[in-house]
């Protein structure tokens, strides 16, 4: 069983988490992920870790209240216990060597996976640029801790009611036309998104890492799940991954793979709330 420590909404959909777990948090370094069960019923699910803390031995989880299984580790309150929590899984992120600048563009909750990397630049001495980008004011997290692992903290919002209006890939381009000398980019969040920062960042020849999270089961490769095309060739995300050269991703067949249980989900979703009262229907 692993205690939650503490519990903090960041916005009205995405919660912090800080949980209890010393093996873990020993091991743990920035781009890997955990795999939990809240309860012996529940699906396996997969989330990055945010943040960890060796002396103190936990870690910090960030997620989307999306489905079933993420609604219920959301109603779920400090003092309680999850079941299983699995990790630290995948590949550490390798930025490679001699970086001396990098930009690390997160989208939505996909900041909770960039905060790490950009912190792990930081303490690299690297100077980190960060482009968070949100739909709105509303639903920004993580400011001050992105803040403080960067040198300059871009927010951009699509209805600009905070920072610069537009998406992450136009200040992106504004800031490598304008002689940004990135040797590094780190693109998380949604598919299309990473998509179109490597479109951006391809034409100036600067190394772009993505990280993706495709459907993921068991964690060890076996249910071929997680399977995505990386230069022509099948890889799987929890094994080989989450982080790929994202010149060499076929984005597209992974969208269509992302978007096959999202019936399946919404359904699973709306079954949860008719138990608990939340939809009501007629």
């Amino acid at each position: 069983m692993f205690k939650i420590l503490k519990k903090r909404e960041l916005n009205e959909q995405v919660t912090l988490m800080e949980l209890d777990a010393p093996l873990i948090a020993k091991k743990a370094l920035a781009g890997q992920f955990i795999i939990f069960r809240t309860d012996e019923l529940g699906e396996r699910i997969p989330l990055t870790i945010a943040d960890y803390d060796r002396e103190k031995g936990s870690i910090t989880i960030i997620f989307q209240k999306v489905g079933k299984s993420t609604i219920q580790l959301g109603s779920m309150k400090e003092g309680d216990s999850i079941l299983d929590v699995v990790g630290p899984l995948g590949v550490p992120t390798h930025f490679g060597t001699d970086i001396k600048r990098a930009a690390v563009v997160g989208g939505g909750v996909g900041c909770a996976i960039a905060y790490p990397s950009a912190k792990a630049l930081n303490n690299m001495g690297v100077k980190v640029d960060i482009i968070a980008g949100f739909r709105s004011k509303d639903i920004v997290i993580l400011e001050d801790e992105m803040r403080a692992v960067s040198k300059n903290l871009y927010i951009t919002t699509d209805d600009g009611s905070y920072g610069t209006k537009g998406f992450v890939t136009n200040k992106l381009s504004e800031l490598i036309d304008s002689g940004a000398d990135y040797d590094l980019v780190v693109a998380i969040g949604p598919v299309p998104m990473m998509k179109f920062v490597c479109e951006v960042t391809k034409p100036h020849d600067i190394k772009t890492i993505v990280s993706l999270n495709p459907i993921m089961i068991d964690g060890t490769g076996m249910c071929g799940g997680c399977r995505v095309k990386v230069d022509g060739k099948t890889k799987y995300a929890c094994v080989d991954g989450p982080d790929f050269d994202g010149f060499k991703v076929d984005f597209d067949e992974l969208m269509r793979r992302n978007s096959a249980y999202k019936n399946q989900e919404n359904e699973s979703k709306t079954h949860i709330c008719r138990l608990t009262g939340g939809v009501r229907h007629g």
